[in-house]
């Protein structure tokens, strides 16, 4: 449950992947590489296209127990949870000679699997950060206990770490944000429909269990309904004083930048010299504060609130970010609520994947670089580089064209896209965990160890120049992002494969799947939130009015036509939370199909295969990476949370507004794949 000290600044094809169970399905791939016996053709084309690539897929491939949403990049997933198991296993068999890297992420994995020592322990291992808690005599210690806390990765009231400066991207500064939420998003505590009040009644029995839970393995006396109505009562006063996330979708209102000596004026009996001494900060002058508002009314919140709910509050905070590192009944507890009630999951995920996800949080790079020396093909990364100059190549034609663009925003964009750079596969460097001691006995303690570490290397980067060779993922996550402040596109080697990236596979195809990921990073450059950035990864205005107001018509086609979806029946995609990925999905899609039209014209290919010309192929392979099935619940909760929208509408949506799609296919206007209004920025 733990979370980075800061959000991440940087814009990912899809949320974080769980994993789950292996299915039975067996894939028909065609000559062409797209999977033909996961298409529903007794659908039309131009009717359902989602259906027509993928209904006989998603019939075929239901919800495992222990998961919420199943889909292809799970599948993918799933194939390199088996590589980074069989490297775990074979890591943790003590020899002789075992090299360091394979004790390091061999002994985490081992400990973690070894569940009757972590049901030994009990408590124990968070005995230390839970006596930080009760020894809180006076809210002047507030400050103090909190960064006691945030030292080892738990997350307090709010956050603090570096990040890029907006208005300097090539420097990181001190960096304060709103925080402090349990819950997946601040509407949960404050919505009043029957729903959510539904949830917040099972995390009040959630809280009251753990507490519960909590006061018997210490054998202390405890009020456990009382201790969850505080935290409830706390959260949700949290929640009425953070901003929500359409509105943090604007950098410029997380842009505040202030002294240090201006933070008293925002919260006035917080002790901020002690806080940033307990947290071993180095010394710093300049700090952005993401939310001024929250630290503002975070003064009245932490004046009406006792000595004793504020010390059970951060017990809370404690056992939320280590209750997967706890004995058995914490952790089925703590699935029971996140997992069954949140998402619909029916099942916990066996140990062992659990364990596996849990070694790579920690020790990603480590791992990583055992997983590129036997998972990583030399000619995925060569591919994708070709992919990225290519369709860079047909954005720049594209900006060069834009009938709404004025010529001086034009060469701005232009330069910026000529800016842009690249990194595939794995970083240069790995980094170095040999200062992380790791036991093969203590679970909880070599994670708490491993957030000090991650925690301590964040913090170390504040008035440091800002190192754009870093990467965000580790190397086998099947995801991309685009990093606004780096101005930089990048590509995890976990992705660099079927479907996405297969050398068996037709050109059309190829291009569909890999082709259009990466057009849809580089058009987060230049989606709502990216335009706002320069070349440089600067916070700044290069828009000309005239430009910014035809950028933002067209953009609010897209709130409105998006947020027309219905994922499940009673709840609506919120069009402005979703804008910045909707438009990437169009802009990729329109961008991968004239690098594919240019390849066409420049190879002699086969004109079918499997019965398809290269472009149909183009928007099946596009389609067929998207097939996925999902709980109401997870629908529910994504669409409150998930800046993506779900995969029916990241298909049909975004071809419904293609002329291509229209085309390949002999649609006619008024077929339901045909748009009426197609929107499109990019």
């Amino acid at each position: 449950m733990r979370v980075p000290p800061l959000p991440a600044i940087f814009f990912a094809l899809l949320p974080g992947l769980a994993f789950a169970q292996i299915h039975s399905y067996e894939p028909n791939p065609g000559k062409s590489g797209i999977d033909l016996g996961a298409m529903s053709t007794s659908v039309g084309p131009c009717t359902n296209f989602y259906q027509y690539a993928c209904g006989e897929w998603r019939a075929k491939n239901p919800i495992p127990p222990d998961r919420a949403r199943w889909g292809r990049f799970d599948e993918l997933a799933e194939r390199n949870l088996a590589v980074e198991r069989q490297i775990l296993e074979e890591a943790s068999k003590v020899s002789p000679n075992r090299p360091a890297l394979d004790r390091k992420i061999g002994d985490f994995y081992a400990a973690c699997m070894n569940e009757a020592a972590i049901d030994r322990k009990g408590v124990a291992p968070i005995a230390r950060q839970l006596d930080e808690v009760n020894g809180l005599t006076s809210k002047d210690r507030l400050g103090s206990v909190l960064a006691k806390l945030g030292k080892v990765g738990i997350s307090g009231i709010f956050r603090f770490g570096a990040s890029p400066d907006f208005d300097d991207a090539s420097r990181n500064i001190a960096t304060l944000d709103q925080g402090g939420l349990s819950l997946p998003d601040r509407d949960y505590y404050l919505k009043t429909d029957a729903a959510s009040a539904a949830i917040r009644a099972k995390y009040r029995q959630h809280l009251t269990n753990m507490f519960g839970l909590l006061a018997a393995a210490r054998k202390t006396p405890a009020s456990p309904d009382s201790q969850a109505a505080a935290v409830l009562r706390i959260e949700t006063a949290l929640a009425e004083a953070s901003m929500d996330r359409a509105a943090r979708r604007n950098p410029d209102a997380r842009n505040h930048p202030m002294t240090v000596k201006d933070l008293p004026g925002l919260t006035p009996d917080f002790q901020w010299a002690a806080f940033f001494a307990g947290e071993g900060a180095p010394a710093f002058r300049k700090v952005n504060v993401g939310n001024p508002e929250f630290f503002k009314q975070l003064a009245g919140i932490l004046d009406r609130t006792s000595l004793d709910d504020l010390k059970t509050y951060l017990t809370w905070r404690v056992l939320l970010d280590t209750a997967d590192t706890l004995p058995k009944p914490f952790v089925d507890e703590n699935f029971d609520f996140f997992g069954k009630t949140l998402t619909g999951a029916k099942e916990i995920q066996p140990r062992w994947k659990r364990c596996v996800e849990q070694t790579d949080n920690a020790l990603g790079d480590a791992l990583g670089e055992k997983y590129v020396q036997v998972a990583f093909s030399g000619p995925a990364k060569a591919k994708a580089l070709e992919l990225v100059h290519e369709i860079e190549k047909a954005m720049g034609e594209d900006i060069r064209t834009a009938s709404w663009m004025t010529e001086p925003t034009k060469q701005q964009a232009l330069a910026k896209l000529a800016a842009v750079t690249n990194k595939i596969g794995y970083p240069d460097k790995w980094r170095d965990y040999s200062s992380v001691t790791i036991r093969r006995d203590d679970f909880a303690g070599n994670d708490l160890r491993a957030g000090e570490f991650e925690h301590r290397r964040n913090l170390d980067k504040i008035g440091k120049p800002v190192d754009k060779s870093e990467w965000s993922m580790t190397p086998p996550t099947v995801n991309a992002y685009y990093n606004p402040p780096e101005n930089n596109i990048n590509f995890p080697a976990g992705i660099l494969q079927p479907p996405f990236y297969n050398p068996k596979a037709a050109d059309g195809v190829n291009y569909g799947a890999i082709g259009i990921v990466v057009g849809h990073e580089l058009t987060h450059g230049f989606d709502d939130q990216g335009r706002r950035y320069d070349g440089s990864g600067n916070l700044r205005d290069w828009w000309t009015p005239e430009d910014a107001a035809n950028f933002t018509k067209r953009a609010d086609c897209i709130v409105k036509e998006y947020g027309g979806f219905s994922p499940v029946d009673g709840v609506k995609l919120n069009g402005e939370l979703t804008l910045g990925e909707n438009a990437a999905d169009n802009g990729g899609l329109h961008l991968a199909y004239a690098a594919l039209m240019n390849d066409l014209a420049a190879h002699t290919l086969p004109k079918t295969e499997d019965g398809f010309t290269q472009q149909q192929l183009f928007f099946i392979g596009y389609a067929q990476i998207w097939c996925q099935n999902t709980t109401d619940a997870e629908a529910r909760r994504r669409a409150i949370v998930d800046p993506h929208s779900p995969g029916e509408f990241r298909v049909n949506g975004v071809l419904q507004n293609s002329t291509a799609f229209k085309s390949a296919f002999a649609c006619h206007d008024g077929d339901p794949m045909v748009s009426a209004n197609a929107c499109r920025v990019w």
